[in-house]
């Protein structure tokens, strides 16, 4: 009778322990969401915006770097996105950077864009002026307009 009780209390205390051991899978709800699926909060626009701004700042002092002497050593691109399409803006840049820049302004592009729908944003669907050529005024490149 002692034999079979240890028998028993040996199977249901191995039986507790493989229930006890079984995990459930994690409810899809508790997981972090991917920074892609973060809401359109307030707080994200912010931290959005202000990497946009960073991306923005870093094309502005790699042009700022160079000294506009010669007009002639200068080009200008669009820059960002509207939210109804086109760029918002044109920019000078320096020839010798322009491998650098205007892969800095694609990518500033398509994260405007991206930005852009993720927050639903409108805007005037007028497109910038675009300039004919850039001179240069007290070490400046400057866009010229029609």
């Amino acid at each position: 009778m002692k034999m079979n009780f240890i028998k028993i209390m040996s199977v249901c205390l191995f039986s507790v322990m493989i229930t006890a051991c079984k995990t459930a899978a994690p409810d899809p709800e508790t997981l972090p969401k991917d920074i892609a699926e973060r809401p359109a909060d307030a707080e994200s626009r912010k931290y959005d915006q202000a990497q946009l701004d960073i991306l923005k700042s870093s094309i502005d002092a790699e042009i700022e770097k160079e000294k506009c002497t010669d007009p002639k050593e200068w080009a200008f691109a669009p820059i960002g996105a509207k939210a109804c399409g086109g760029p918002y803006s044109y920019i000078a840049y320096p020839k010798k950077n322009e491998t650098s820049i205007l892969a800095k302004l694609e990518n500033f592009k398509n994260r405007m864009i991206a930005h852009n729908k993720k927050y639903e944003l409108v805007s005037d669907c007028m497109l910038p002026a675009e300039p004919v050529s850039v001179r240069c005024e007290a070490g400046k490149a400057v866009l010229v307009y029609p």
